[in-house]
């Protein structure tokens, strides 16, 4: 019962375990932030490179 006790009042591994979370989720976010305009700025930089050639 005395061990059960001590790993309710034990949050540093809750702490642990939420902090990896939101470190992931950030991850996850900007991953897709910059698959989303990594494609547009691609587009943007060859638009202006074919125009340059263009001129």
């Amino acid at each position: 019962m005395r061990t059960i006790r001590n790993l309710i009042k034990n949050s540093k591994g809750a702490t642990a375990i939420e902090y990896g979370l939101i470190a992931a989720l950030i991850a996850v976010a900007a991953i897709g932030a910059m698959s989303t305009l990594g494609g547009k700025i691609s587009t943007t930089f060859n638009n202006v490179a074919t125009n340059m050639k263009a001129s």
